[in-house]
Formats: C-alpha cells, sequence, structure tokens
C-alpha cells in the first residue's frame, strides 16, 4: 500500500486553516461583493478543496504499486488547488472578483493564472484517475465506486469549462469574460451562501455536483460494509455490489440533470413538470436498481434429492 501523499495532507491542512480564518472573516467584515460576502467565496472553495485534496491522498494510498507519474499528478493536484484558493481569497481581501474578472490588467492576469491552474487541475486529475483505476480495490462495491466517482468528478470537474468565454455582450474590453449564471446576469438572488441563482440557471451546481461524487461515492460501499453487521440483508457482496452501481448510475442521472436544468436556463429551486419527470425517472431507477440488488443477494441453490436411510438400505 502506498504512503499517504504529502503534498496533498499539506493541502487539507492549508485549506482546513484558511476555512477557519475565512470563516471569521465572513463574520467581522460586512462587505458584499456581486450581492454576497465577499468572504463567502473564499470559505466555500476553502472547505472544498480541503476535502478534495484528502480525499485525492486517500485514493492514492490505496495503490498496491507506486506510480511516480501518479504521485506528480497529485502534486499538481495540490498545488493548482492551493493556488487557485490563494488568488479567490486575494481578490475576495480586495473586494473584486476573482472569476470572469478582466477590467484591469492585474485582474486579467489573475484570471489567466487561475485559468491556468484550473487547465492543470483537469488533466491531473485524469492522469491521477488513470493511476487509481489500474489497481482493483479490496472489493467489488469499492471497485465501483471509485470507477464511478472518478469518472463523475472528471466530468463535473469539466463542465466548468462551460462557464469560461465570453457571452453576447461581453468582452475583455467590458471587463467580464464568463459567467456562471445562464439566462441571467451573475450577481442576482441566490442560495445563502452557496450564492447558487434561484431567478435563472447556474452551472456552479452541476460542476459542485459532479466535482464531489469523488468524495460521496466511495463512502457508501464502507457505511454499506459497516451496517451489514446489523443489518443481514446487506452481507453478500453481491448485494452491496448491486446497491453501489445503482447509486453510481443514479448520481450520474443526477449529475446530467442538473446540468440539463442549470443549461435551459432554470433555477434549481424551481423545476418544471420536465425536470420533474426527469427526476421521477432516476426514482425509478434508484428503485429498481435497490429490488434487483436484493433479488440477487443469493444465487438459486438446487435442490438434490437425498435418499432416506431405510431406502439407502434396501
Amino acid at each position: 500500500m502506498s504512503r499517504w501523499h504529502r503534498p496533498l495532507m499539506v493541502s487539507t491542512g492549508l485549506m482546513s486553516a484558511l476555512a477557519v480564518v475565512t470563516a471569521v472573516a465572513l463574520v467581522l467584515d460586512d462587505r458584499t461583493l456581486d450581492g454576497m460576502p465577499v468572504w463567502a467565496k473564499p470559505l466555500k472553495f476553502a472547505m472544498s478543496v480541503a476535502v478534495y485534496s484528502f480525499t485525492w491522498a486517500w485514493l492514492l494510498s490505496l495503490q498496491r504499486r507506486e506510480r511516480r507519474w501518479g504521485r506528480i499528478a497529485g502534486t499538481v493536484l495540490a498545488v493548482a488547488g492551493v493556488a487557485e484558493v490563494a488568488v479567490i481569497t486575494f481578490q475576495a481581501a480586495r473586494a473584486h472578483r476573482s472569476h470572469f474578472n478582466a477590467a484591469t490588467p492585474f485582474d486579467a492576469v489573475l484570471f489567466g493564472v487561475m485559468g491556468m491552474m484550473i487547465i492543470g487541475l483537469m488533466v491531473a486529475n485524469v492522469v491521477a484517475a488513470v493511476a487509481v483505476l489500474l489497481d482493483r480495490q479490496a472489493d467489488g462495491p469499492s471497485t465501483w465506486a471509485v470507477r464511478f466517482g472518478l469518472a463523475i468528478s472528471t466530468l463535473g470537474l469539466a463542465s466548468g469549462g462551460l462557464m469560461l468565454g465570453p457571452r453576447p455582450g461581453q468582452s475583455v474590453d467590458g471587463g467580464v469574460i464568463g459567467a456562471h449564471t445562464v439566462a441571467a446576469a451573475d450577481g442576482g438572488p441566490g442560495l445563502p451562501l452557496l450564492g447558487w441563482s434561484t431567478v435563472a440557471g447556474d452551472l456552479r451546481v452541476p460542476h459542485f455536483v459532479g466535482m464531489h461524487a469523488l468524495q460521496l461515492l466511495p463512502l457508501l460501499p464502507l457505511a454499506l460494509a459497516a451496517l451489514s453487521r446489523r443489518f443481514p440483508a446487506l452481507a453478500p457482496v453481491r448485494v452491496r455490489q448491486g446497491l453501489t452501481v445503482t447509486a453510481g448510475v443514479v448520481y450520474a442521472g443526477v449529475f446530467g440533470l442538473v446540468l440539463w436544468q442549470a443549461e435551459r436556463g432554470q433555477s434549481l429551486v424551481h423545476p418544471d413538470g420536465l425536470t420533474l419527470a426527469a427526476a421521477g425517472v432516476l426514482a425509478v431507477l434508484a428503485l429498481g436498481g435497490v429490488a434487483w440488488s436484493f433479488r440477487a443477494r443469493a444465487p438459486r441453490q438446487v435442490a438434490l434429492a437425498v435418499p432416506a436411510p431405510a431406502e439407502a438400505a434396501r
């Protein structure tokens, strides 16, 4: 088993400390930017990158055979994550936008640096994912959880690219070169702390949902294994593997649904009939997957006819 990845653990510690600092700043500093407290964004990103770094440190530690290029990818993940949050925090302290900001040459340079960090993060994510996927995990449920988590998180990370590039009416000269809100301007009414738009589509929703599949899905087989001690129906590996695969498929469907919803300019909290119908299909799929998992919990046994002792003596 590989040792825990030190740069990623350092990133976890730094981001955790920064989350505490920015949480205090959020209470003490009442400045706002685009209708949100200036420290809300660095707080969210520090927490997200802390969890992301820790998860990758854990995943890379699961490798039976350490791969040098996999550890290099982990280092790039750590550096890129910390650098991006550093820029976000610096801009927040100045009460300036970090993303999509080209208002001044300096702001444009900082946004360009963030862009390079994001590209590095995406490439390193794929490379590290390949390194982890080359090793089979301890059991079937864990293997499938990691596979789904890595695939969906990579798509979630890539979905951030949809926010880049000038939108209609935007230009570098105008100081804004991208947006996360669809069918409305950034900075409108949003959910507390998260800031996700409550009046239009918001691409941050699929970005968040997709990225954190890497944390949520691998936890499921661990939870199922713990529960199997109290609930015998969960003891067979095939049941837990079926439930894990079902969760992966449904999670991928949820990611696709919120991405589709955002691209249609629809707020997460105001779904239309079409969105609700699609969510209903996912719910039915989930129930069907659960039923299938428990039905397959034990192979069909063929009863063998054993003659009675008296008959055998004849």
